[in-house]
């Protein structure tokens, strides 16, 4: 016969049953010790009675659970982890397994079949201390952009820039791939946000050279006791947009955050739906990655009322979320733009603009646009700058060198 093993509760009640048979104690006393009812006790001790110290061992002890999972289950889930999932975590490798492979368990069960079979270690990430910051109450009260350079498509296309913007409340997400982070992807990918929900009354930004200037001031805006302005900030300013700008990463943590998920979860789904360009990417964003991130992490802000704002009546976004520069138009009613060079029509000469300063816009498009207080100037561009005709320079007359001969005094040692 084997060894009895017993629990600590079953070896208690072993004690207290044993001052009943000796009499010690009557069940009403072992009831109470035990903690459990009289009737209880008294099966209990009926068992006991019946079959000694073996009746007080649990019924279900040693006899396979109803719940326990089908032998060989394992082993098909760890051969398709290692086989498709090999560096997904046990969070997102059971979501694929159950949307992809219809293996359906639960996150401990798995994440325990993958620590003791040692295809996964867990990550122990210390914690630097932060100083909590509460969510806004508002949906569109303060969104966070940010942009993620990194390799999306581990070798298998260009590296890339995602350009991610997250509300503050909501978590709710919009992204879009550019080649790199820059004036024109963040211009892009906010258009496109304002263009799906409205503007957001605040945009948190980190201090790049795309949303902050070192520049001096200009005359003009020294004579308005106006800050220098980044392309990016003079559009915010002119949407009434506030340009928060943070002092550090960890700032705007949340679109930081954003960036982790989509480094890892974005990246294995990029890689099993073999997406390798930009285009694809963007596709698979739209249509289909954005819906389902926003679904499963989006929180329910505190406040249902949504700050978003339409654009104003009269603005058109397409030119303010552009390029603008003042330039000077030459006599020939000619103005310069990078190296182009654009003719006035004549249909505004009564403007008299010689000498006066337009404003000079290049869209997203790369359309140019030319204007003049608020009204649009028609133009052609040249193919080439005229040239300017230099006057030439005449010579009086010969100008001869002469080389001091051998015996010049000049060329004598000096003798003191």
């Amino acid at each position: 016969m084997g060894k009895l093993r017993l629990s600590r509760k079953e070896r208690g009640r072993l004690e207290v049953l044993s001052k009943v048979r000796k009499g010690g104690i009557n069940l009403a006393k072992a009831a109470e010790l035990s903690k459990v009812s009289y009737r209880q006790v008294l099966r209990i001790w009926q068992r006991f009675e019946a079959e000694g110290s073996l009746g007080l061992k649990h019924g279900l002890r040693d006899r396979p659970s109803n719940r326990q999972i089908e032998p060989g289950r394992r082993e098909r889930v760890l051969e398709l982890y290692q086989a498709k999932y090999g560096d997904f975590g046990p969070t997102l490798a059971l979501e694929y397994l159950r949307k992809v492979d219809g293996e359906d368990l639960s996150k401990e069960t798995l994440r325990g079949w993958l620590i003791g079979a040692g295809v996964w270690r867990p990550r122990r990430r210390g914690s630097p201390h932060r100083e909590w910051r509460e969510r806004r109450a508002h949906w569109g009260e303060l969104v966070q952009m940010d942009g993620s350079e990194h390799d999306w498509f581990e070798g298998r296309g260009d590296r890339a820039s995602l350009m991610v913007m997250i509300d503050d409340a909501t978590n709710w997400t919009h992204a879009k791939f550019f080649p790199s982070e820059t004036t024109y992807a963040a211009m892009t990918v906010f258009q496109e946000y304002v263009g799906y929900y409205g503007l957001p009354r605040a945009l948190y930004v980190d201090r790049d050279s795309i949303y902050e200037t070192t520049r001096d001031s200009t005359v003009d805006e020294a004579l308005k006791d106006a800050e220098p302005l980044t392309q990016f900030g003079r559009a915010m300013t002119e949407l009434e947009v506030e340009l928060i700008l943070a002092h550090s990463p960890q700032a705007k943590g949340r679109v930081e955050r954003r960036h982790g998920v989509f480094q890892d979860r974005f990246v294995k789904a990029l890689r099993l739906g073999k997406i390798n360009s930009l285009e694809g990417g963007n596709h698979f964003l739209e249509t289909e990655y954005l819906d389902e991130l926003n679904e499963r992490f989006h929180v329910e802000a505190r406040s249902p009322t949504n700050l978003h704002r339409d654009v104003p009546r009269g603005v058109n976004l397409e030119h303010v979320l552009c390029y603008q520069e003042q330039r000077t138009v030459q006599n020939d009613w000619t103005v310069s733009w990078y190296n182009r060079t654009f003719q006035i029509h004549e249909s505004h000469r009564k403007l008299t603009l010689a000498r006066k300063k337009i404003l000079v816009s290049e869209l997203l498009n790369g359309q140019i646009r030319l204007t003049h207080r608020g009204f649009d100037l028609p133009w052609s561009e040249l193919p080439e700058r005229p040239s300017t005709a230099k006057p030439k320079r005449y010579q009086t007359g010969a100008t001869v060198k002469q080389k001091p001969a051998a015996t010049h005094p000049w060329r004598r040692p000096f003798l003191g």
